[in-house]
């Protein structure tokens, strides 16, 4: 038969087991700092006025009126019913707008990394967050926008073949949802 060798256990010194509990919540503390400031950063919506309905989507064009500032408070930009396509401004903006419905107003903080990181931009130095007062005043699919696109240039070319003065010059008035966006510069 097999013989069992009994070993005695060593008592456990007194304070030892706290210390290890302690240790333990150190341990669990520490990980979950690291994990925080491991998150990616995010951009901060506020209401300031409720919207109602969808909200737009990265493939959509959106009018807005916006008011953008530094943290300073000095403003670098600023637009009344400017038509930027979602997918053609800073990532923090475009975050902020797939938050919002239409008629809303918002107040939105954007991390410098979802703006323009380590590069200046005109007048936004590098590594500057950025504030944004933003009224979503409507949006559009890229397709729709399109569609009427070729509607307008059909009616042009109609009416250029019917000798009318002006009409079938190419382009849109500035501004147009084809234009390049006003306000917010693109991504580079």
């Amino acid at each position: 038969m097999t013989e069992i060798t009994r070993v005695p256990l060593q008592p456990i010194a007194r304070g030892s087991l706290t210390k290890l509990w302690v240790g333990i919540a150190a341990v669990a503390l520490l990980a979950g700092g690291v994990a925080w400031a491991a998150m990616p950063a995010s951009v901060d919506v506020d209401t300031i006025k409720a919207g109602a309905g969808e909200s737009p989507t990265r493939e959509d064009v959106a009018l807005v009126n916006y008011k953008g500032t530094l943290p300073d408070g000095k403003v670098f930009d600023e637009g009344k019913q400017a038509v930027l396509p979602l997918a053609e401004v800073v990532p923090g903006f475009t975050k902020a707008l797939e938050q919002m419905q239409r008629g809303g107003k918002y107040k939105v903080h954007i991390p410098s990394s979802l703006a323009y990181g380590d590069k200046a931009a005109g007048p936004i130095p590098a590594n500057t967050d950025l504030d944004f007062e933003i009224e979503l005043l409507d949006f559009k699919s890229r397709a729709d926008i399109e569609q009427q696109q070729r509607i307008m240039q059909q009616l042009q070319q109609m009416q250029g073949a019917g000798g009318m003065p002006g009409a079938g010059a190419p382009g849109g008035p500035a501004g147009a949802p084809g234009a390049a966006p006003q306000g917010v510069p693109p991504t580079q």
